[in-house]
């Protein structure tokens, strides 16, 4: 029987093999998760993430001013952070008006290291370096 399915194998002519594109030099060797990094690659997100990298905190009013989005819009790109867990949100009342903080967790720190590491390998493959 073995012999038949090496006979088989022999006869069939080979697949072509996929071709794949060479890795970013100086790139993470496990693959990055396209789905994570689609996720922070997004203007408003990244800038949402990379303002919680360096302040421990920032409310919902100073991501808006900081960004110039509307309510509505801020509010989805968070939403998406936070359920990806790379965000945290802590809502309460000032002067009986609602406030939302947000903060970085280390999964998002994590996430928006990893980003940033890709990106600069790709800018150094690109400059030759």
């Amino acid at each position: 029987m073995a012999a038949k399915v090496r006979a088989r194998a022999a006869a069939e002519p080979a697949t072509p093999k996929r071709r794949r594109f060479a890795t970013v030099p100086g790139s993470a060797r496990e693959p990055i998760d396209a789905k994570a990094e689609r996720l922070v690659y997004e203007r408003v997100r990244l800038g949402i993430m990379s303002a919680l990298a360096v302040r421990e905190q920032l409310t919902f009013n100073q991501l808006k001013e900081l960004f110039d989005v509307s309510d509505g819009n801020l509010s989805a790109h968070a939403r998406k952070l936070e359920e990806a867990r790379y965000l945290t949100c802590t809502k309460s009342f000032e002067d009986r008006r609602p406030q939302s903080v947000y903060r970085l967790t280390p999964l998002g720190r994590t996430a928006l290291h990893r980003y940033l590491d890709h990106v600069e390998a790709v800018i150094r493959a690109t400059r030759g370096r």
